[in-house]
């Protein structure tokens, strides 16, 4: 992909009101000689090159510099969670991680850019320059924490940060390469990324953003009267119509494009987020289950891809049971109905006994179970009838003949045949509340 450049923007609330005016509409002021020569009396941003290979090339250098090539480990997953303002990032984000498995916290990016001067960039619903984030991203990924995998919650969210994301991971299967065949190899496991873009509206985001400032303040007014808990970070945008009409426009405008150019290089999952929780949980579960295809180290996959999966023995496995039952039947008759006969009268009195606990495991020394044809019956006839039945062979060394003479005790091995038997158990319950 060729580097991509972007027209520079401020976001200073202290432009005077003639060029504020000329972008209440716009979701990001472009900057012309006109704009920078009417804030030149102001503090305005300082405007960095949009140039996403030298930021990379600057970025990758220091690492390399500050850490040495081979302790540039980073994580193995990458999902990208992205989205307008109010589409539930971080209310889905704890789901996202416990649907994939990872144990580590969300790295929420504008969390990670907490200097002054970016906050005040924020507060006027502005994002900060890309070499910031890049850089302080990168090195928060680096983190042991961070090694199978982690949620990216807001990047990327420029077309600049796509391109830095890209080259990274370009790095990351160098380094797959390069350590594939050494003892460090588990430490530069192939990468995996994953792209989740939460969708809404714009009156369904500026209804969120507003509510959540409702919220937020009612809270830190409650803890400031009656000295009860943490007051939360409130953000300006989220008091005012305007600007939080402003912030969906930008990420429109600016980031929704960048996200949307994800989806030609990266597994990408588009989720409708304007329903309730339950549904937009459902959405993501769909949208991330497993693919071991996508996600094992290829020669790890090829170890494993012979044998079948568990949801492909399920959807013949009645036909299956069926033609077992009717060739015990047709071909090995007698013995069939013998075991039969041994379920009827031994087994199911003791099933029966264990009704309300759902579980009864029945032992058998009979001398018919040393066919192995016998215990699948065992294990079919129960599955015909609803249960579940797994069959164990277990030795026993039972003392036979003790030699007064010599002292030695000579035993004899007996075989134990031990069936568990599960079933729904009853509803009754066994006491308690």
């Amino acid at each position: 992909m060729d580097s991509l450049d972007e027209t520079p923007e401020i976001a200073n609330p202290d432009v005077p009101d003639s060029v504020a005016d000329m972008a209440e509409d716009q979701a990001s002021q472009l900057v012309t000689d006109e704009a920078v020569a009417a804030a030149a009396a102001h503090s305005v941003e300082d405007l960095e090159v949009k140039d996403a290979h030298v930021i990379f090339t600057n970025v990758w250098n220091d690492l390399e510099e500050e850490y040495g090539r081979e302790n540039l480990r980073f994580t193995k997953e990458l999902i990208l969670l992205g989205g307008a303002p109010g589409s539930g990032k971080g209310t889905n984000s704890g789901f996202i991680s416990k649907a994939r498995g990872l144990t580590c916290d969300p790295i929420v990016v504008s969390s990670l850019l907490d200097t002054p001067e970016a906050k005040r960039i924020k507060e006027a619903g502005g994002m900060v320059g890309d070499t910031e984030v890049v850089g302080i991203l990168f090195r928060k990924l680096l983190e042991e924490e961070y090694r199978d995998g982690c949620i990216l919650d807001g990047f990327p969210r420029t077309r600049v940060q796509v391109e830095c994301l890209h080259q990274l991971v370009q790095k990351m299967n160098q380094l797959y390469r390069e350590y594939h065949s050494t003892p460090l190899a588990i430490n530069f496991r192939k990468p995996t990324v994953h792209a989740v873009v939460l969708f809404i509206d714009e009156k369904t985001s500026i209804e969120r953003q507003l509510l959540r400032g409702r919220k937020i303040a009612e809270h830190n007014e409650r803890v400031e009267t009656e000295n009860d808990g943490e007051p939360l970070e409130l953000r300006l945008t989220d008091l005012d119509p305007t600007a939080a009409k402003r912030r969906y426009r930008v990420f429109k405008e600016k980031t929704w494009d960048a996200l949307q150019s994800l989806k030609k290089i990266y597994h990408y999952h588009f989720i409708d987020a304007g329903g309730d929780i339950a549904e937009v949980e459902r959405n993501i579960r769909s949208e991330l289950e497993y693919q071991s295809s996508l996600e094992l180290d290829p020669e790890t996959y090829d170890a494993v891809r012979h044998l079948p999966l568990a949801s492909e023995l399920g959807v013949h496995a009645r036909q299956e049971l069926v033609r077992r039952l009717d060739g015990y039947e047709l071909e090995h008759r007698e013995l069939f109905h013998h075991v039969i006969e041994i379920i009827q009268s031994r087994f199911m009195p003791i099933v029966r006994r264990h009704a309300i606990a759902g579980l009864a495991v029945v032992n058998s020394e009979d001398a018919i179970f040393e066919d192995p044809m016998t215990l699948a019956m065992v294990i079919d006839v129960f599955a015909e009838r609803g249960f579940r039945a797994v069959a164990n062979i277990n030795l026993a060394e039972t003392p036979d003949h003790f030699d007064l003479e010599t002292g030695k005790i000579t035993c004899v091995t007996k075989k134990i045949y031990r069936f568990q038997i599960r079933f729904l158990g009853s509803e009754i319950r066994r006491g308690g509340r």
